[in-house]
């Protein structure tokens, strides 16, 4: 009988890197398909510009740090493909390769590269832009259009404006907005594959939608004009973030309890800045501010020892 000695882990996990994140860039593609549809070539363009920037940043970074090429895992395809569904359409191109240097840049790789960053590096290249180009990513375009038509979101329109968009329009994605923020309907399916495969946990997501219809359920009664949950939650980046931005595995929180408890404040967060914050849209924020909190989430949240 032999016995073999090895170094922990003694049992791998089911799935690799390079599976999860390929697996994640093909429930990107509902919405990805959707933008092109309405955006045409303005959309086709600034997907293949920030997925090719964030895949050009790593691996001139992995270069000069002298570490193996990581191109075939797919983890910067992921964050380039998530921020250019969070930009405006008719972005300039070079504003959008900025946008990805310092995703990769500053989001992931400062921080040691992957696994190791604590924000959603897709995230922090929009922060940087929306502070630097504060127009430009203001500045939305009509669905069908190959023009620059400036046109307001309709979380723009119903806080400055008091006028709500169908819910129709709003579902099936024909309206002013981000790539990746029309179409609630490509959003879902994408989300729901991900939930399908266990890919994602379904906690977190579960958490973001409750926090959200809660508090906007409260502020309808208190007021219809400050619009139902249904608006809430198909208006703006709520189902990509709660699919695709708060299921990061690397930012978000390890216990179960944890990403309930996770998703739930972003999603109340998201309902506070809307309401009564001086921006439309508060899905970014929540989530960035959130990511600082979840070592102390897991802390809070920590599960028993097997035994004990």
């Amino acid at each position: 009988m032999r016995l073999l000695v090895e170094i922990s882990p003694h049992q791998k996990a089911r799935y690799d890197t390079k599976y999860i994140m390929w697996q994640v860039v093909i429930a990107l593609l509902p919405p990805s398909f959707a933008a092109i549809i309405f955006f045409k070539l303005l959309a086709v363009k600034l997907i293949a510009v920030c997925v090719l920037g964030t895949n050009l940043t790593e691996a001139a970074v992995l270069f000069f740090r002298r570490r193996p090429q990581r191109f075939w895992d797919g983890s910067a395809t992921v964050t380039g493909l998530l921020l250019a569904l969070i930009l405006p359409p008719a972005l300039p191109l070079s504003v959008a390769f900025l946008g990805s240097v310092v995703a990769i840049l500053v989001g992931k790789q400062l921080f040691g590269g992957l696994g190791q960053n604590i924000f959603n590096p897709a995230l922090v290249g929009r922060a940087f832009l929306i502070a630097s180009f504060p127009t430009l990513l203001t500045s939305w375009t009509e669905p069908y259009t190959l023009d620059a038509v400036t046109s307001a979101s309709p979380l723009a329109l119903w806080k400055f404006n008091h006028v709500f968009t169908k819910l129709s329009h709003l579902f099936l994605g024909d309206i002013p907005g981000s790539l990746g923020e029309t179409s609630a309907l490509a959003l879902i399916i994408g989300g729901l594959y991900l939930i399908g495969r266990k890919i994602a946990d379904w906690r977190a997501p579960l958490g973001m939608l409750i926090g959200v219809s809660v508090l906007a359920g409260i502020l309808s009664i208190l007021n219809p004009q400050n619009g139902s949950i249904l608006f809430h939650l198909f208006a703006g980046g709520i189902m990509l973030g709660a699919f695709f931005m708060v299921t990061d595995p690397v930012t978000s929180p390890t216990t179960r309890k944890g990403r309930f408890i996770f998703g739930f404040l972003i999603g109340v967060m998201v309902m506070v800045i809307r309401k009564w914050g001086g921006l439309p849209e508060g899905v970014m924020y929540s989530i960035l501010f959130m990511n600082a909190f979840v070592p102390l989430i897991n802390r809070l949240t920590k599960e028993k020892a097997f035994g004990r």
